[in-house]
């Protein structure tokens, strides 16, 4: 229990480093109504109420025996979600948003058990519902990439 509070506190010290660092960001220009710096500052501060609940919990984690193990089947789901984050990540703006999400959620749904048709259906229609929230509805400007022919 004490190495689960320890590395809960070392995490909320990076969590404060790392809110130090962004807190003075301010961007020539501004595409979005709260600036570029409220998503990390949020992300940090979400982060930072979650490691205060480890770090001051009164009982700990207890593991149950339904719960999966972290054996090398779980460990190489996760290799290979990272794998396809970093993917996702290299081709967001040369494929666009639509066609690396589809690109890499597919595999993903399929990596934990969903067919063939309905990952690319439900995945195709969840990209293309994203992209028009965030650019039409929140006005945060997404990359169409190859789709950009589309575009008027």
């Amino acid at each position: 229990m004490i190495l689960q509070r320890v590395f809960a506190l070392i995490l909320l010290a990076l969590c404060a480093a790392l809110a130090v660092m962004a807190w003075p960001y301010q961007a020539a220009f501004s595409y979005e109504p709260v600036g570029p710096r409220a998503y990390p500052l949020l992300m940090l501060g979400l982060m930072a109420l979650g490691l205060l609940y480890l770090a001051f919990r009164p009982t700990p984690i207890v593991h149950k025996d339904d719960e999966p193990e972290l054996d090398r089947e779980t460990l190489n789901k996760i290799a290979l979600c990272v794998g396809l984050l970093l993917v996702f990540a290299a081709t967001f703006e040369p494929l666009g948003f639509i066609l690396s999400g589809v690109l890499i959620g597919v595999p993903m749904a399929r990596l934990y058990g969903g067919r063939w048709l309905p990952s690319v259906m439900i995945i195709g229609l969840m990209t293309i519902a994203l992209y028009w929230l965030f650019d039409r509805v929140m006005d945060v400007p997404l990359p169409l990439g190859l789709l950009d022919v589309l575009e008027n």
